[in-house]
């Protein structure tokens, strides 16, 4: 079997990204709801404040991963453009409208 071409992994990677991003994005959705349930119960309990405080703090984590994330991702699309641009003729036609239909979604 062949090795896949650096345009293959370029896809892969930008796919790969995207998904982290979106999966980040969902995180910060999810942990936001947690919180305004937690804040609406009112509970005197202890155990209550102390799962806030975790909460929040998960929230805050998840936002400065963020940023990194997005870095890589338009890394990776650079990449990813770089190689299509340098390997169009060279590549599979597959692997060229992936990375063309990849591109559109992303942008």
């Amino acid at each position: 079997m062949a090795p896949p071409s650096k345009l293959a992994v370029a896809i892969s990677s930008v796919q790969r990204l995207a998904k982290e991003e979106k999966s980040y994005h969902v995180e910060l959705e999810q942990q936001a709801a947690r919180i305004a349930k937690l804040q609406a119960a009112e509970s005197t309990d202890e155990n209550a404040d102390f799962q806030l405080r975790q909460e929040r703090q998960a929230l805050e984590e998840t936002k400065k991963v963020l940023p990194s994330v997005q870095e890589r991702l338009k890394g990776a699309v650079a990449q990813l453009k770089e190689q299509l641009e340098a390997n169009r003729a060279d590549c599979p036609a597959a692997d060229v409208a992936r990375a063309d239909e990849l591109l559109k979604s992303i942008a």
